[in-house]
């Protein structure tokens, strides 16, 4: 079930908030937790075991690191065993064909592959889970001793298949108490569908201009820089609308969850974009692998082992393939670049810096979107003019006055030039009166869109299916 479809918007959403709101206090924790499990086991029954096993472990062995917190070695062991079973059946499921494919292609063999289907959002909830017991282990927090409240908060819906990845730490205090009011209420519905209209009317309609690339015939430099630049888009307004979207059905739970996304492509350095993308992801990596590695207090060589450890890992987190891996390892190169030479001077020139980490970041995203290191290369050679192909045709023409609209204000809404314009006008009072009485009809007007998409089957990709 997506957020973007119709069963989600006008059936379950409406029934699981009007239950929500009905039941005491005592009982709303379990009903997200059952919520939870009828969304993610609505495609695959038989992969809610998965889940449902994962998050027992995480419960029964952050019960015991606890109580036997006195005793370092026990301590440890329960915490090893604990990431090996979460981190297991994410490997099982996620990179067992990925391994043998990898294997038969070095030796030569034919082993059979597994064929296993991917459990969708085992990645984000796995995270969670290992997050979980880990600061458990350092007693950053205490074991939830009442397994409603941990399942409730590994399985809410609103985060489960698409993140952000949501710490317990950050969550701890509002599964015990949170302030439902009407305020709160509106502003996650005008989240969501804020959200939901950056995944719809700029996400999804780019996503038809990258099909169509990959399916024409009459590719031309033009047509390769207009996918490029398209998926770049797709991919931020697919991903920060899923995130928009979670954030927003939070709030109208009383839940605060942290902001994945801010304004990643004004960056000017790698280093900066990384700072601002997938906030939750990176953050992740830098305080549960990057740090206990020794991140940078230790020697230079190890410190460069350090990076690259990390960003191969974040390159496999995001799908079991080679150029996923390689895009991670291609971000350690640029990183340790700008740390040991060029940050600095990239701090000299805000135009030649921004034109460097768009440039970097729209190749890495090539890579990101390929189906095999062959189609990469060919697909990075072609944008400098190495493959061949001429620098107009009529497709390519055609599709860029047929999205040049959808382009424009992609673009504009990857700033925050609309968000300080609006703050600006708010700023009036007169103005500001016109735009709080307005508001609501135009996020009524963009779900009615939004509904019309969904009922007339436009494309609409779920692109997290790999994660």
């Amino acid at each position: 079930m997506l957020f973007s479809s119709i069963p989600f918007l006008y059936y379950f959403l409406p029934c699981v908030l009007i239950v929500y709101f009905i039941l005491p206090k005592t009982l709303k924790n379990a009903w997200i937790m059952l919520s939870g499990f009828f969304f993610y086991g609505w495609g695959e029954p038989r992969f809610l075991l998965i889940m449902i096993a994962s998050i027992a472990q995480g419960y029964v062995f952050a019960l015991l690191i606890e109580r036997f917190s006195s005793r370092p070695a026990l301590k440890k062991l329960f915490l090893a065993l604990s990431c090996i079973v979460a981190l297991g059946l994410l490997g099982y499921f996620k990179y067992a064909d990925f391994f043998i494919s990898s294997f038969n292609a070095v030796t030569g063999l034919s082993v059979s592959l597994l064929n296993i289907a991917l459990p969708i959002g085992i990645s984000f909830f796995t995270f969670q889970i290992v997050s979980y017991d880990i600061d458990v282990y350092r007693g950053d927090v205490a074991a939830q001793k009442n397994p409603i409240d941990l399942a409730a908060y590994i399985s809410m819906f609103s985060q489960l298949i698409a993140g952000p990845i949501v710490r317990y730490s950050d969550v701890a205090a509002q599964l015990k108490s949170r302030t439902h009011t009407i305020e709160k209420f509106s502003s996650g519905v005008r989240r969501f569908i804020i959200g939901l209209s950056k995944k719809m009317l700029i996400a999804n309609v780019l996503g038809e201009l990258v099909s169509d690339f990959k399916a024409s015939d009459e590719k031309s430099l033009l047509f390769f820089w207009l996918y490029a630049v398209a998926y770049t888009l797709h991919i931020y307004f697919d991903f920060s609308g899923y995130s928009d979207m979670a954030i927003g059905l939070g709030r109208m739970m009383g839940f605060e969850f942290i902001e994945n996304f801010n304004y990643p492509y004004i960056s000017a350095s790698i280093t900066e974009f990384w700072r601002r993308w997938h906030i939750s992801l990176s953050t992740w990596f830098r305080d549960y692998v990057y740090i206990p590695l020794g991140g940078n207090r230790v020697g230079k060589l190890r410190w460069v082992f350090n990076i690259f450890v990390v960003w191969f890992l974040t390159g496999l987190w995001h799908g079991a393939a080679w150029n996923f891996a390689l895009w991670g390892l291609l971000y350690a190169v640029l990183l340790m670049n700008e740390k040991l030479w060029s940050l600095k001077l990239l701090g000299k020139s805000k135009v030649i810096s921004h034109i460097y980490t768009l440039l970097f970041v729209i190749i890495g995203f090539v890579l990101f979107d390929a189906s095999s290191l062959g189609e990469a290369a060919g697909n990075i050679a072609s944008l400098f003019g190495f493959g061949g192909h001429p620098l107009v045709s009529t497709e390519s023409v055609y599709a860029l006055r047929s999205y040049a609209v959808v382009f424009i204000i992609g673009i504009i809404g990857a700033t925050p030039l609309a968000a300080k314009l609006m703050a600006k006008l708010r700023s009036n009072e007169a103005v500001g009166k016109v735009i709080n009485v307005a508001e609501p009809f135009v996020l009524v007007l963009l779900l009615a869109v939004c509904t019309a998409y969904m009922v007339d089957g436009a494309f609409n990709p779920f692109l997290y299916f790999r994660f």
